[in-house]
């Protein structure tokens, strides 16, 4: 009688060593001279003698995954660009630090190894490590039968990056009269698809439905991946005056300005300085969605803000359209009033950020 084999109980380690294969191409890319040893040991080496030259180091370091986006993936069968997402959600988390990313490691969780699918993601990750100047210089993929069904999958990451202390960005630097930049989103990014996809389910959207006021079908998208902030935002520091940053991601604009506040003062953003893009039209009117959750949920056009020195303002825009990106004025900081509230950053006991106005044509 044969026994129990690990095969048998769901794990095929043969197609996770043909995935490895698959996707070796596809990591080396990233790799420059700072990555020692190649890809496959137990631990991804990077060279740090660079951060010799630094008068005082700070690591900055970021983790996250990319959330129910996945299901979307899956449904339409398209995995190559899951982790351009990936990728966006980790390093734009270190970089509004001020920090330059270094490397990043992945982890793919999935029902059962099929090797073209992992090595479709692990090639959009290293297309978007690429993109963002940071080597992938390891990563894990597991197998898990019985907890994952064979066709469902997840994703994380986690990457890590260096700052002068001295040039750390921050709430610290933030003064009355600063101006806020907003730099455009290139759509839904990676937050808020618990409610966009319950919004196109209850109304009776497929994935395959082809949208005309987007000229491509409804999964196209909303796989549409995330932007990359991170090269031309540390390109935008170098023309100086910019005094913090915020990251547009899980808890919508407000939420997120106010973590780079200090007590004491109050961000007004201008609503009428931008419209938000049909995708998010469509979900508010679709599903009815107050627009309270909307702004709580979804970035809403804005993925990325700078709180700059006001004689800094037109550089900094110059700078980040310069990079294909649209970019604009969109607010002030002021001194904080009674009546505008306690913060209401993400965890976060600093300043209050208020959006006021309309947005045109919405």
């Amino acid at each position: 009688m044969t026994g129990t084999t690990y095969a048998a109980a769901g794990v095929d380690v043969v197609a996770g060593d043909r995935a490895v294969e698959l996707m070796k191409a596809s990591v080396a890319r990233t790799h420059g001279p700072d990555v020692v040893g190649g890809f496959g040991g137990f631990a991804g080496l990077y060279d740090v003698s660079a951060l010799k030259g630094f008068r005082r180091p700070l690591l900055a370091t970021s983790t996250d995954g990319v959330g129910t986006k996945v299901a979307v993936a899956q449904a339409v069968g398209k995995h190559d660009t899951i982790g351009a997402d990936l990728v966006g959600m980790v390093v734009d988390d270190v970089v509004v630090c001020g920090a330059t990313p270094l490397f990043m490691t992945d982890y793919i969780a999935c029902g059962r190894v099929v090797p073209e699918r992992t090595a479709g993601i692990v090639a959009g990750i290293a297309r978007a490590c690429e993109e963002a100047g940071v080597a992938l210089v390891g990563g894990e993929t597991a197998e898990h039968p019985g907890l994952l069904g064979p066709d469902e999958y997840d994703v994380a990451g986690a990457v890590t990056g260096a700052v002068e202390a001295d040039e750390l960005l921050g709430a610290e630097r933030v003064r009355e009269g600063d101006v806020l930049v907003a730099m455009a989103s290139s759509g839904l990014h990676s937050n808020g698809y618990s409610l966009v996809r319950r919004v196109f389910a209850d109304a009776g959207w497929s994935y395959d439905r082809h949208v005309d006021e987007f000229g491509r079908t409804l999964g196209e998208e909303l796989l549409e991946p995330t932007r990359i902030y991170a090269r031309p935002v540390l390109a935008t520091l170098a023309t100086g005056g910019v005094h913090a940053m915020s990251h547009v991601t899980g808890g919508g604009l407000a939420a997120n300005l106010a973590r780079c506040l200090p007590a004491g003062v109050t961000a007004e953003v201008d609503r009428s300085t931008w419209t938000p893009g049909v995708v998010f039209s469509l979900v508010r009117d679709l599903g009815r969605v107050p627009a309270d959750d909307m702004e709580r949920t979804l970035n809403l056009g804005v993925g990325m803000l700078a709180v700059v020195d006001p004689a800094s303002a037109d550089a900094v825009v110059a700078s980040v359209e310069a990079a294909g990106i649209p970019a604009w004025v969109c607010g002030r900081v002021r001194a904080r009033r009674e009546d505008d509230g306690d913060s209401n950053g993400k965890g976060v006991a600093g300043g209050v950020a208020l959006l006021r106005g309309s947005h045109q044509g919405w």
